[in-house]
């Protein structure tokens, strides 16, 4: 077989200088088209085809609820139910005033509707539990709400210890609020957070426990060509926290997570070390080429060479997609890593001619005459390789093809014109000692003679190989390629556990309203669900009860919690008194009442006594810790007492939008049963739901959707690059017997990688999948060159030049990409395993199995290649 390559290499050699100017012009021409069209979208949704039948559904949600996508949920947890309410309402309100980095802000369990109705979402028995505890608190909550200060509470506590001077209540009675106000005293006098609840004290031990988290749902201004498009909105949110003293100390943590978050915390962790990943990846790549040129010369041609190849690759790459993504970047590493292959081969046969004695230029040609037919035909077959992933649903591998496809052509062509001209203008010494590995010389004649058994080793590893492929886990939920240690996660995994907030919910969109109500019917039916809302749910069951003790609540209470005086705050002389005066009627109480209470008053009177002579900050403290969360208390009590009947039409215009369309179409959310953690529940989950509402969306859906047609490219562009590359290699070699020679051990190392994988327990996952296309590539080129040699007449493979070239080409590749194991980021960090897993088998399968297979060589026998 003829190249071109021989000739273009000569011109190339002959006019170094000429030929060095042009590939810098080239360079700079694309350096500049880059500077100019370069554009990197981060967005996810991008990467599969908008005409996939799931993404349709996807799509068909988002565009009748826009407002749904790329949301941040702020979790905000409080160790009491006033802390959350008063940190929610207040950061609420901060990020709605931020219209430069918040598009919407909403409170999806809080906010005026849920303040004025939440009582009526609870049961009947509930909803007399909570009135009638309000009631029967309200000798205090006159005073309180007269004064909401430390005073107030001192006049409040006074007045009920009338009560019990006049024998109309017990001092058992109080002994509850006054342990906890005990408490909250001594916290302020050792210096500690005083955290207290009046929710909690008015709901009595058996009452309802408030809730003490509360969700902030926000759609951040996002910008797509960072690789963190909401990390300025992040930090808008975690700095207002810190303002607002939403913090520990406050007993507060607010934590972000949802889409935007977590990709952004995402890509951070896959910065967080790329220093140090990058560092050991040079290093590596510069060691082993040096080990297998032993020149520096040599190294630093290559690598020119690499990194110009690298720069018109990316402006052409550009220039044939219009714009990067989250995978058709990996084309940087792909490149690298199949590039060098080309330089290394050259190389390496360069200095085998140099040490049988030819000049630079003599050796330059004659490796080029060795080497045109299957550098072409290796390059030939990787871009039809890549170029098979075109016709797949997988947009984001598929511009990865393309791009790595014409990079292919762009580093034979460097490697062809720029690096022998550097070669020649560098002049690197001739080596000094044999360029192959006449040691291997047993090994070679071990493999002659023990072919047969060499062969039955690698059939045996095979069909164990192909025995384990049922047991290869494919693994293509994205929140196990996430760090399960960054806050994101952590967040949204607690949120998981939480079966009335797990994000892993099903969507399904009913054409009108009778539609919706008889889909959640039969969806509520089914055991893998645990509850389906509808806008219907906002509409509170059996109201008229509910009503009539709130009303009747109301009616007792609305002069009481709205008095038409509030008192002004106190001074510190006044909390001194206040503190006083009580800590005496305690002592007096405890001493006329022995018995149930007494303890608590005693202990109370002591700890009131040592604050009113304690310094005024503490006081001040403590007046706090008691009147903040009484003014979160009395507020929600005022509104409770409000609640009026709910219905469809007076639903808030926000909230009736999150779930029906202005043309009328509702939306219904469906909610796992089981642990939503667990891959299995949820596919059980959502294939009992699809059954029901094949149009369905939601995570569950997307991401075994995304699963299934990512796993369909894979063997769609398998099956097409397998036809292509067997056409190329056919119409080259002419033979179908070595056509096989060349493509199965590629095959052979591909099930032995799977096999690999379910021995150590590591899934394929969305990343690591990538490592295949390159084992592909790589072991096509590398079984290219054994033939084309075998068919020449080459005999003792492994002692030859060509298997130096092999052996280094696969080490220089391999710990280049064997570095990403140190990522910190798992999705990498797996790419990174397989993708030495792989390189290993395909070294093995090259140095191995490709000689005994070959056997004999067909044509003119030689010493060496």
């Amino acid at each position: 077989m003829r190249s071109p390559i021989a000739r273009v290499v000569s011109v190339s050699i002959v006019r170094p200088w000429l030929t060095l100017a042009l590939a810098l012009i080239v360079a700079a021409l694309s350096l500049v088209y880059t500077a100019g069209h370069f554009a990197m979208t981060t967005d996810t949704a991008e990467l599969i085809s908008p005409e996939v039948d799931w993404r349709r559904n996807e799509t068909a949600i988002e565009t009748a609820f826009p407002q749904l996508r790329d949301l941040m949920l702020v979790v905000i947890d409080g160790k009491t139910p006033e802390a959350a309410e008063d940190a929610a309402a207040g950061l609420a309100a901060a990020m709605t005033a931020d219209t430069a980095h918040f598009r919407v802000v909403r409170r999806p369990d809080g906010g005026d509707f849920f303040a004025r109705e939440g009582l009526l979402f609870q049961s009947p028995q509930e909803v007399r539990q909570a009135t009638g505890a309000l009631v029967e608190a309200q000798p205090l909550l006159g005073p309180l709400a007269a004064d909401p200060s430390l005073v107030g509470v001192a006049n409040a506590f006074s007045t009920a210890l009338d009560g019990v001077d006049r024998g109309s209540a017990s001092l058992a009675t109080l002994a509850r609020p006054m342990r906890a106000i005990d408490t909250a005293g001594r916290e302020v006098l050792a210096g500690k957070p005083a955290l207290f609840s009046w929710q909690r004290l008015f709901a009595g031990e058996g009452g309802t426990s408030p809730p003490t988290r509360r969700l902030i749902l926000a759609r951040p201004v996002l910008d797509y060509s960072s690789l963190t498009p909401g990390a300025a909105a992040s930090e808008a949110v975690m700095h207002k926290a810190a303002a607002l003293g939403l913090n520990a100390a406050h007993g507060v943590s607010v934590r972000l997570t949802g889409d935007v978050p977590l990709s952004d915390q995402e890509f951070a962790s896959l910065e967080e070390n790329i220093g140090i990943v990058g560092l050991v990846m040079f290093a590596a790549m510069i060691v082993t080429l040096w080990l297998a040129t032993r020149s520096a010369r040599l190294v630093a041609a290559i690598l020119a060479t690499i990194v110009l190849g690298l720069v018109v690759t990316l402006a052409a790459g550009l220039a044939a997609v219009g714009r990067l993504n989250l995978i058709s970047v990996a084309f940087i590493p792909l490149f690298v890593g199949l590039g060098v292959d080309f330089g290394i081969q050259l190389a390496v046969r360069f200095n085998a001619e140099r040490y049988d004695g030819a000049d630079p230029r003599a050796a330059l040609r004659r490796a080029a005459v060795a080497l045109g037919a299957p550098l072409s035909l290796a390059a030939g077959a990787i871009f039809l390789g890549f170029g098979a992933f075109l016709p797949t649903a997988y947009i984001g591998i598929a511009e990865l093809g393309v791009i790595a496809g014409i990079g292919m052509v762009i580093a034979l062509a460097a490697s062809v014109t720029l690096l022998p001209a550097l070669v020649v203008l560098a002049r690197p010494p001739a080596p000094r000692r044999e360029v192959g590995f006449a040691q291997l010389a047993p090994v070679d004649d071990f493999l002659a003679r023990r072919r047969k058994a060499v062969l039955w080793v690698f059939g045996l590893s095979m069909l164990v190989s192909i025995a384990l492929l049922p047991k290869v886990v494919f693994d293509f939920n994205p929140m196990h390629l996430r760090d399960p240690e960054s806050p994101a996660m952590q967040a949204l995994a607690d949120l998981t556990r939480d079966p009335d907030r797990t994000p892993g919910t099903i969507s399904v969109l009913a054409p009108d309203h009778a539609a919706a109500e008889a889909l959640a019917a039969r969806l509520e039916r089914l055991p893998e669900v645990s509850r389906v809302v509808t806008l219907d749910s906002f509409v509170p069951a059996d109201q008229p009860p509910k009503l009539a003790a709130i009303g009747d609540a109301a009616f007792l209470l609305d002069l009481t919690l709205n008095p038409f005086d509030i008192a002004p705050p106190p001074d510190d002389a006044a909390r001194v008194a206040a503190l006083s005066s009580l800590a005496a009627r305690l002592t007096a109480a405890a001493a006329a009442h022995p018995g149930p209470g007494a303890a608590e008053a005693r202990g109370l009177a002591v700890t009131l006594t040592r604050l009113a002579r304690a310094t005024p900050a503490a006081r001040a403290s403590f007046d706090a810790a008691l009147s903040r969360p009484l003014a979160v208390m009395l507020d929600q009590a005022r509104a409770a007492i409000q609640a009026a009947p709910v219905s469809l039409e007076t639903l808030p215009p926000d909230l009736a939008r999150d779930w029906r369309t202005p043309d009328g179409r509702y939306r219904i959310e469906v909610f796992p049963s089981g642990n939503a953690n667990d891959n299995d529940v949820m596919q059980r989950f959502r294939a009992a739901v699809t059954a029901i509402a094949p149009t369905a969306s939601g995570l569950p859906v997307a991401t075994q959707a995304a699963a299934a047609t990512i796993a369909f490219a894979f063997v769609q562009a398998g099956v097409i690059a397998f036809g292509l590359v067997s056409l190329l290699l056919l119409a080259v070699l002419r033979s179908v017997r070595e056509t096989a020679f060349t493509l199965a051990p590629v095959i052979l190392s591909i099930f032995l990688t799977l096999g690999s994988c379910v021995v150590i327990g590591q899934p394929i996952n969305f990343a690591n999948i990538i490592a295949f296309p390159l084992l592909f590539g790589v072991g096509v080129a590398f079984h290219i060159y054994f033939v084309m040699a075998w068919r020449g007449g080459a005999t003792d493979l492994l002692q030859s030049s060509l298997a130096r070239a092999v052996l280094f080409s696969a080490l220089a590749t391999g710990t280049a990409f064997g570095s990403l194991w140190l990522s910190h980021h798992p999705g990498t960090a797996s790419m990174g395993k397989i993708l030495m897993i792989s390189l290993a088998w395909t070294l093995i399968c090259a140095l191995i199995f490709e000689p005994a297979l070959l056997g004999p060589p067909k044509g003119p026998k030689h010493a060496q290649t």
